[in-house]
């Protein structure tokens, strides 16, 4: 089953240096966390540090679906949380 995306929500976790967001199979969550690495070579920031990840983030979303569903498709069960990098893309 394909991931769906009804959350627009994502925060940005600086210690870590990543962005946070969801979707869902079915009933069950998922958490997803993007490498801020990975998403500045496709998406540059624009802004101050934060607000200038998140919205590259917004930016790239479209892509950034596509690469979550493929790990959680190839994601071992039972895993409901998954790291995104630069590979990923």
């Amino acid at each position: 089953m394909a991931l769906n995306f009804p959350n627009r929500s994502r925060s940005f976790d600086k210690a870590k240096s990543r962005v946070r967001f969801w979707g869902y199979d079915g009933a069950k969550e998922i958490s997803f966390f993007l490498e801020t690495e990975a998403l500045l070579r496709f998406s540059p920031p624009r802004g101050g540090a934060e607000a200038g990840i998140l919205v590259a983030f917004d930016g790239g979303l479209e892509q950034i679906h596509a690469a979550a569903d493929r790990a959680y498709a190839r994601g071992r069960k039972g895993t409901y949380a998954f790291t995104l990098t630069a590979a990923d893309f």
